[in-house]
């Protein structure tokens, strides 16, 4: 089979898979979100190859943990949000995913490995995605600056280990009211944050794993 009759067929499988997937959770997207998520993964695979972006070597784990999950969530995002900072981005999930489902958000991931930036980059490239800035910087010089200060809807995070003051950080980029999403799997519990920050509800995600978004409000 030619090259592109064989990344024809990985494309299609990897459509069908996160349609069942979804449909598993009840959830039904368009054909063009199913499109870009697909052409993700493919694109993931066909980089993890070559650097350790994703360790989930189960085809439906890896679909449920980056692209169920996040398309979950984008559903808890304030539907008047407009910008949306992702720490840690790595492999680019929970980042690209949520960017999908909500195309009118204005995306800066930040990833301090190099190499992941550049992956970063050609996902933005290669799915044609307006709007999205990859910053290759520690997250705390990054959510240091004074033109993010305040300035930030939502701030997503996962498998990123924060602490008080990391934390207090994330609540001085966020504006008043703006939300913190934060992905948490197993028997992780929900933190605890400091004020002005607060818990507002514990979000469960893909059963199986136990997975859930906890969603921290910055009080106005």
């Amino acid at each position: 089979m030619a090259v592109i009759g064989v990344r024809a067929a990985y494309m299609q499988d990897a459509r069908r898979r996160v349609e069942r997937r979804l449909a598993r959770v009840g959830l039904r997207v368009a054909d063009g979100h199913l499109d870009m998520c697909a052409d993700y993964l493919v694109l993931l695979d066909k980089w993890n190859q070559r650097m350790n972006l994703t360790a989930l070597d189960d085809p439906d784990s890896a679909v449920d943990r980056l692209i169920v999950e996040p398309t979950m969530a984008a559903e808890v995002i304030d539907q008047d949000a407009r910008v949306l900072v992702d720490v840690g981005s790595g492999g680019g999930s929970p980042a690209i995913p949520l960017k999908i489902a909500r195309p009118d958000l204005a995306l800066t991931m930040i990833e301090v490995k190099t190499r992941k930036s550049v992956f970063l980059r050609e996902v933005v490239r290669h799915l044609g995605l307006s709007a999205c800035n990859v910053e290759t910087s520690r997250f705390e010089a990054v959510l240091g600056r004074p033109d993010l200060r305040g300035a930030v809807d939502v701030v997503s995070i996962r498998a990123v280990r924060a602490e008080s003051e990391q934390l207090r950080l994330f609540g001085d980029a966020l504006r008043p009211g703006g939300q913190q999403l934060w992905f948490l799997s197993g028997a992780q519990g929900v933190p605890s944050v400091p004020s002005p920050l607060a818990v507002e509800r514990d979000v469960p995600l893909v059963e199986s794993v136990r997975s859930h978004v906890v969603v921290v409000r910055k009080k106005s």
